[in-house]
């Protein structure tokens, strides 16, 4: 707080004048009069900071700057009413998105242990059943066909796509081979297969805390869906289901269960195995004999013709 230089004087004089006992309470009251100027001027700075640093804005960059709010735009209004798909189509197109989804999300749970045939034939169906409606020449309601408004229109043909894929992987996993005609239900090889795994599978689980008796209980079982399995392999009825299943059936038959079966052809093997390691005895010992009696066969003429010679000359001489 600025005083001017004579106030300040006469401040001083006027003090002089004044007795110790009234300059005591007016010097008190002048420090405490600074103090809380001081500390309200303190207190004004920091507030002024404060309210500084809340009203601060943010430094923003002169060359990156936030990008505006997004504007959507409803494109298909703006176009003429000719070039705009049908109603008949866009309802086509969306019973397809749901069958679509559906048919994936039977897919994923039934990924492993593999299941796609036997849980997800009828939702595979069903979308192939919507995807010919897409794709048939034949008009709708509106006399209007969808296969090029959905399916060739562009470059992406996404529809196509997306369904191309399914078809594909449909096709690798060979469910037509345990599904029927039309996809009404599994084949009557195929019911007959998981009865017959089931079984086996119950059998493990009677006896999985003793394992030398579930080799000898469940042996007729196991060797009986083997024999199923090995039928199905040559009369092509085998879709990836039933080949995953029998594989991992395998799998805990002898590894985690350390189990065997002996096959009924062990002993044709073994005898022909047999048979061909003595070939080459018998191969040797054949030329052997066979080669001793041409030896004998020509010693014999040689001997007679010495002695016929023998005779001659005995004659000559006499």
């Amino acid at each position: 707080m600025f005083v001017p230089e004579g106030a300040q004087l006469r401040a001083v004089s006027g003090f002089s004048n004044m007795s110790p006992v009234r300059i005591a309470p007016l010097s008190v009251s002048l420090l405490v009069l600074s103090l809380s100027v001081t500390s309200g001027d303190v207190m004004n700075v920091s507030l002024a900071d404060s309210a500084g640093k809340q009203r601060q804005m943010p430094v923003v960059s002169p060359v990156f700057r936030p990008a505006a709010a997004p504007v959507f735009l409803h494109l298909l209004s703006s176009f003429p009413e000719e070039l705009e798909i049908s109603g008949y189509c866009v309802e086509l197109l969306r019973v397809f998105g749901l069958r679509y989804v559906d048919y994936v999300n039977c897919l994923v749970p039934a990924a492993r242990p593999v299941k796609v045939c036997q849980n997800c034939f009828s939702r595979y169906a069903s979308l192939t059943e919507m995807y010919r409606n897409i794709s048939s020449d034949e008009v709708g309601p509106g006399n209007e066909s969808c296969s090029d408004s959905l399916l060739r229109s562009d470059r992406l043909m996404l529809v196509e796509v997306l369904f191309s894929n399914l078809e594909e992987l449909w096709s690798k996993s060979a469910c037509s081979k345990c599904i029927t005609t039309g996809a009404q239900s599994l084949t009557g090889d195929t019911l007959y297969f998981m009865a017959v795994l089931n079984r086996t599978l119950a059998c493990f689980q009677s006896y999985q805390q003793n394992h030398t008796e579930l080799c000898r209980s469940c042996k007729t079982s196991y060797r009986d869906l083997n024999a199923l399995y090995g039928r199905m392999e040559q009369n092509d009825t085998m879709c990836i289901d039933i080949e995953d299943s029998m594989n991992m059936t395998r799998r805990l038959w002898s590894k985690t269960f350390n189990c065997s079966v002996p096959r009924e052809e062990t002993v044709p093997v073994i005898a022909v195995s047999s048979f061909m390691l003595f070939l080459p005895i018998i191969f040797y010992l054949s030329s052997f004999l066979h080669s001793e009696q041409k030896k004998r066969k020509l010693i014999h003429p040689k001997r007679a013709k010495s002695y016929a010679s023998l005779m001659n000359i005995q004659d000559k001489q006499s």
